[in-house]
């Protein structure tokens, strides 16, 4: 399988508005690398995703991505101090231990889309 090498995969996550949505991830530390033609491209470090321009609210409701990191505590602490909690009425959980040998939290983004953020534990 040497030829069917893959070198990045990444989700097209709606937003009901595209500027406010851009906005609030720029706030959450994400760098916007280009936006144009309703198609915006976001990364922090290694991982990335595409936040579109269109917004089909059942499928928004039903979006959810998930975002490893080291320090779960860290990233809890980063959102609730970045201000966008208050700034875009959206809502943070609190973190939990899961089943799954994770500590993670939920972040819900101005569009409806559910963003896991966790970290693995033993």
């Amino acid at each position: 399988m040497k030829n069917l090498r893959i070198t990045e995969i990444k989700a097209f996550v709606p937003a009901k508005d595209f500027n406010i949505s851009k906005q609030f991830y720029q706030d959450i530390g994400f760098t916007m690398a280009s936006d144009g033609d309703g198609i915006a491209y976001f990364h922090l470090g290694h991982v990335s995703f595409l936040l579109q321009d269109f917004c089909a609210e059942s499928f928004a409701d039903n979006f959810m991505m998930h975002i490893l990191v080291e320090d779960v505590d860290a990233w809890w602490q980063h959102i609730q101090a970045s201000g966008v909690l208050e700034k875009y009425d959206v809502k943070m959980t609190e973190i939990e231990k899961q089943a799954w040998k994770m500590r993670d939290f939920c972040l819900i983004d101005p569009s409806g889309v559910l963003w896991r953020i966790g970290q693995n534990i033993d």
